[in-house]
C-alpha cells in the first residue's frame, strides 16, 4: 500500500530528516528478507533552499553560502543524483519512498516514470511538457532557443529503494533560479505553470492530479 503524507510548507531538513528514516527502515527490512508492507509518497512545498546532488559542481552556485544565507536560502549538499536546482514556495515537490522491486521498475523506467507523470499532468492545464536528449526532467520548448524546465527530477536508489524525487514549479517566484544555474546549464531557462498558462493555479487541486497520475501509473507496473 502506498501512503501519501501531504507535509505543507517546511523547511528542507526537517523533511530529508523523515525521508531517510522512511528509506533506512525499507532498506533494512529487505536486508532482512523481510516484506516491504508500506510505501510512501511525500508532498511539500519548501521554504527557500538551494540543494546540490553528489555530483554538483560548486561554479552552478553564482553565490557564496554565506551570501545566499544572508537572503534567506539554506545551501545543502544532498546524496541525490543530478546537479543544483532551487526549492521555494509555489513549488510542487514529491518524494517518493517506494521498493521498485515491488513494481517491476528499474531506475532508467521509473526516472522515465516520473517524467510521464509530470508530462499528463501539465496537459491537463493546456501545456506541452516533453523530454529533451542528456537531460532529466520535463521541458518545454525542446529544440528551440526557449528551451525551459518545467520539471526537476534527481532520485537515490538503495537496494531498489527510492528517497528524493521531483520538483515542480506551479506558482513558483522563479527569480530564486537566478542564484544558481540551474541543474548546472548555463543556455536553458526555467518556467513554471503559472508563466505558461499566464494564471496563478491551484496548488492543491495540482498535487492531486500528478498523485493520481503517479498511481496510476504505478499501479500499472505492479
Amino acid at each position: 500500500m502506498i501512503c501519501i503524507k501531504h507535509l505543507g510548507l517546511a523547511p528542507y531538513r526537517p523533511v530529508w530528516d523523515i525521508q531517510k528514516r522512511l528509506h533506512t527502515e525499507m532498506v533494512n527490512k529487505k536486508r532482512e528478507g523481510e516484506k516491504v508492507s508500506g510505501e510512501w509518497l511525500l508532498t511539500v512545498e519548501h521554504t527557500p533552499v538551494i540543494t546540490l546532488g553528489k555530483h554538483a559542481k560548486e561554479e552552478n552556485l553564482l553565490f557564496s553560502p554565506e551570501r545566499l544565507l544572508e537572503r534567506g536560502v539554506e545551501c545543502i549538499r544532498i546524496e541525490r543524483g543530478g546537479d543544483v536546482t532551487y526549492h521555494g514556495p509555489g513549488q510542487l515537490v514529491i518524494y517518493p519512498i517506494l521498493d521498485l522491486e515491488l513494481h517491476h521498475l528499474g531506475v532508467r523506467a521509473y526516472v522515465n516514470l516520473l517524467e510521464e507523470a509530470v508530462i499528463r499532468t501539465i496537459a491537463e492545464y493546456g501545456v506541452r511538457g516533453e523530454r529533451i536528449e542528456g537531460a532529466s526532467g520535463v521541458w518545454i520548448g525542446g529544440g528551440t532557443p526557449q528551451e525551459r524546465k518545467i520539471c526537476a527530477l534527481g532520485v537515490k536508489c538503495t537496494r531498489f529503494v527510492t528517497m528524493h524525487g521531483l520538483a515542480l514549479n506551479v506558482n513558483t517566484d522563479l527569480t530564486g533560479f537566478s542564484l544558481i544555474n540551474p541543474c548546472g546549464f548555463i543556455d536553458k531557462g526555467v518556467t513554471s505553470l503559472e508563466k505558461e498558462t499566464g494564471a496563478k493555479l491551484d496548488f492543491n487541486a495540482i498535487r492531486g492530479t500528478l498523485v493520481r497520475h503517479l498511481l496510476i501509473l504505478l499501479n500499472s507496473h505492479e
